[in-house]
C-alpha cells in the first residue's frame, strides 16, 4: 500500500479484518462480513476481557455506546445519519464501519451544491448510448446504485450540502428500496439487496444550509457525534493520528509529551474564550476541534522535519497554531495576540518549561503575517 496517497480502511487495516472474520462466530445480518460484535471490536478495539489472541488496535476513540448504537441501525433497514460538529470524526467512523460490514468504503457521494440526482442514481455513457442505444451496459450506476445491487453500504457525505431535489430522492431510495430507470423499456428497476444500507454525514454547523426534510429525517436513525472534551481522550485521538502521519511519511522525529500537553491546553483556552465571546468578531473563525488540532501538529511536524532540526519543538508548534488558525486578517490575528498576551505570557513567566519559546513563536508569527 506505499504506492497509496491514502488507503481505505479496508485496505490499511486487511490482515486485521481478514483475522476477525476468520475467528467470528457470531450471527451476521444480511450479508455483513462481522457480526456485530466484531465491527464493535474492529472500530473500538478489543480488550482484555474480549480473550482474543491479538491485539485489534482502536481506530476511532469515543462513547461505546455511538458506536453501538450505529452498527445496530444499520443492522435495521432505516439508514444511519452522523450528525455533530466538524472534525468530530464522523467522516472516519463511516469509513471504518462500512469496511467492517462491506470490506468497501470507497462508495461515497459527496454533498456539495453542485451534486444532482444522476449522482445518487445513474448517468449515461454517452458514446455506447450513441453507438448501442441506452441499455443496463451504456447505464453508468452511481455509488448509491452500486451499493444497491451489492448489497452493501453506501455513504453519503455531508448530506445538507446538497440541495432538496436530491434530498428527495434520496427519500425513495431509502423507503422503496429501489431505483426505477424509465428510459429503458425492459429490466428497468434496480432492486437493492439484503444488507443495502446508508451511512450520511451532516455538519451540526449547517442548519439552514439545506434542511432535511422531515419525510428524510423519518428515513434515518440520528446519531448525534459529540465534540472531545475530555483531555486524555484527546490527547490519544491526537498520537495516535501523529503516529499514523509518522509512519506514512517514514519520519524519525520525535514528539514530546510536553510540546503535547502545549497544544492540548491551547486549544481547551481558545475554546474557552470562544465560548465566552459575546460576538463573532471576538471568536475565531476555526472551529477549534480535533481534526484542527491533529493539522497543526501535522504542520509543525513536517515544517520541523525538512526545514528545521529534525525535532519539534516549541515555537514551530506555535507558528503553526497561529499559521492555521489565524485565517481573517485583522480580526484572528488580533484575537491570537490578544490570546498570547493575556493567557501565554502569563503562564510563560510562572511555568516556564516550553511555554516561553512559545510564547516568543507565536509572536514572531503575527508580527510576520501582519
Amino acid at each position: 500500500m506505499s504506492d497509496l496517497l491514502r488507503a481505505p480502511a479496508e485496505l490499511k487495516y486487511a490482515e486485521e479484518l481478514d483475522w476477525l472474520e476468520s475467528v467470528d462466530d457470531g450471527p451476521k445480518p444480511f450479508a455483513w462480513r462481522l457480526s456485530p460484535k466484531m465491527v464493535r471490536l474492529f472500530v473500538l478495539g478489543a480488550e482484555r476481557a474480549d480473550g482474543l489472541d491479538r491485539e485489534i488496535s482502536q481506530k476511532w476513540f469515543g462513547d461505546r455506546s455511538i458506536v453501538e448504537r450505529a452498527i445496530v441501525t444499520l443492522a435495521s433497514d432505516r439508514g444511519l445519519l452522523l450528525i455533530g460538529d466538524p472534525g468530530t470524526g464522523k467522516s472516519w467512523l463511516a469509513e471504518l464501519l462500512a469496511a467492517a460490514i462491506s470490506r468497501n468504503s470507497t462508495l461515497v457521494v459527496q454533498g456539495t451544491a453542485g451534486t444532482t440526482e444522476d449522482h445518487i442514481k445513474y448517468s449515461w455513457n454517452v458514446s455506447m448510448v450513441i453507438a448501442k442505444g441506452q441499455s443496463r451496459e451504456s447505464m453508468i450506476p452511481s455509488p448509491i446504485m452500486t451499493a444497491m445491487g451489492q448489497g452493501s453500504i453506501g455513504r453519503f457525505e455531508e448530506l445538507t450540502r446538497s440541495t432538496s431535489d436530491v434530498q428527495d430522492a434520496l427519500i425513495s431510495i431509502l423507503s422503496e428500496k429501489y431505483i426505477s430507470v424509465p428510459e429503458l423499456d425492459s429490466d428497468n428497476i434496480v432492486f437493492a439487496k439484503p444488507g443495502f444500507s446508508i451511512i450520511a454525514t451532516a455538519n451540526s454547523r449547517d442548519r439552514g444550509v439545506n434542511d432535511l426534510s422531515s419525510a428524510l429525517k423519518r428515513r434515518f436513525n440520528f446519531v448525534r457525534i459529540p465534540v472531545v472534551t475530555n483531555k486524555k481522550s484527546e490527547a490519544e485521538i491526537v498520537r495516535f493520528r501523529t503516529e499514523e502521519l509518522l509512519r506514512r511519511h517514514q519520519i524519525e522525529l520525535d514528539v514530546p509529551p510536553t510540546l503535547l500537553d502545549v497544544l492540548l491546553r491551547s486549544f481547551a483556552d481558545l475554546r474557552a474564550s470562544s465560548a465566552a465571546a459575546g460576538s463573532d468578531d471576538e471568536k475565531l473563525e476555526s472551529a477549534l476541534s480535533t481534526a484542527e488540532q491533529i493539522g497543526v501538529l501535522e504542520d509543525a511536524i513536517l515544517h520541523s522535519n525538512f526545514f528545521g532540526q529534525q525535532a519539534l519543538t516549541a515555537r514551530a508548534l506555535a507558528s503553526s497554531l497561529v499559521g492555521s488558525l489565524a485565517r481573517r486578517a485583522p480580526e484572528d490575528l488580533a484575537i491570537m495576540n490578544k490570546y498570547l498576551h493575556g493567557v501565554i505570557e502569563p503562564r510563560s513567566n510562572d511555568e516556564g518549561g516550553d511555554w516561553p519559546e512559545f510564547l516568543e513563536g507565536g509572536r514572531d508569527t503575527i508580527a510576520t503575517l501582519s
